[in-house]
């Protein structure tokens, strides 16, 4: 923004043209009434602040990446729309990096912070996307977050959920509904998410003191595809399961798609469910039981960790668990001989 601009504002919103300039660069430290009335002004003057400009001055770019597998993926989605909505009241912009899974866009992506494209890095993945030579310390890693995939190294800053947990709850309610031959279609076997899924559904089966059928066990990828694939594989079994724990709502409506296809009522011939709670799977025929998983505040929490890092403040907790709970819809019913 101009000298001229920010005089301008300063005018129409009755405060001093320093006052803009926090309210720009740090509206953190500006109060909500006065923030309201200096973007107010703004609006209506229609100006831009000068992001490079500022950038230059404070050696900042003002924005962050999200490093993130899948973009369209709705479960990323919905936490992206969350990581967005505090960012941008913090005065930053959010830069999305959509991997597929390769290996060398992660990387290309992290670098951008090293060369100061970007000021931290918010990660969906089980793997630090740089290498780090022995005896580095937190203080000397770029601010990051990670979240969903967990990291086995100390003191990085991380939102979970805890699958094993989760997945015992699907599954124990599956059993609560007389189901004892309960397939399961999983995610990606070499993501911590799909493995501690499956030691919950494992779990939940012991302690309900049901056998363990390797056979009831198709691997997925997360995808729709692989669950109408992998539901069509435990159709063909000689004795079929009663019910499908599927390790994403995605994977759920593969599954279901599957189960129209060959004529199998849901819940009457077939229960299922998903996990992930994505904005459709309350809209599905019948809607979709599932373990709700709380998009927007692991957002939130990954951002607010971030910027904590990022105007280098005191951070209470690095490891951030939130809680999960159950979403009973059309999709369960009681086991009919």
């Amino acid at each position: 923004m101009s000298k001229s601009g920010i005089k301008l504002v300063a005018e129409l919103s009755g405060v001093s043209p320093a006052t803009v300039s926090r309210t720009l660069s740090n509206p953190e430290i500006v109060s909500t009434k006065t923030r309201e009335r200096v973007l107010a002004a703004i609006e209506q003057c229609g100006y831009t602040p000068n992001r490079f400009g500022a950038s230059l001055r404070t050696q900042k770019s003002g924005s962050i990446v999200v490093i993130i597998p899948d973009i369209t993926n709705s479960f990323n989605a919905g936490i992206i729309r969350s990581i967005e909505d505090t960012a941008a009241k913090a005065g930053y912009s959010v830069l999305l990096g959509d991997t597929q899974r390769d290996a060398d866009k992660v990387k290309h992506y992290a670098a951008m912070v090293r060369s100061g494209q970007v000021d931290g890095i918010i990660l969906f993945s089980q793997h630090l996307p740089f290498d780090v030579q022995p005896g580095t310390t937190i203080e000397q890693l770029p601010p990051i977050v990670n979240s969903c995939e967990p990291l086995n190294i100390d003191d990085v800053c991380q939102v979970m959920i805890n699958n094993v947990d989760a997945a015992k709850m699907a599954v124990n309610h599956l059993i609560s509904l007389g189901h004892r031959r309960i397939g399961a279609i999983t995610g990606n076997m070499d993501a911590p998410s799909s493995t501690d899924r499956l030691t919950g559904y494992k779990l939940a089966l012991e302690q309900a003191g049901i056998a363990f059928d390797p056979d009831l066990i198709t691997n997925g990828d997360y995808m729709i595809a692989s669950g109408k694939f992998a539901a069509t594989k435990l159709l063909q079994l000689a004795k079929p399961p009663t019910a499908i724990f599927c390790f994403s709502d995605n994977i759920a409506y593969g599954a279901m798609s599957a189960l129209h296809d060959h004529n199998i009522k849901v819940p009457d011939e077939m229960s299922v469910v998903g996990f992930d709670d994505t904005e459709y799977s309350a809209y599905m025929n019948p809607p979709l039981t599932t373990v709700h998983q709380p998009l927007v505040e692991i957002g939130q929490n990954c951002m607010e960790l971030l910027l904590a890092q990022l105007e280098h403040k005191p951070i209470r907790h690095r490891y951030v668990e939130l809680p999960v709970e159950l979403k009973v819809r059309g999709s369960t019913g009681p086991y009919r001989p």
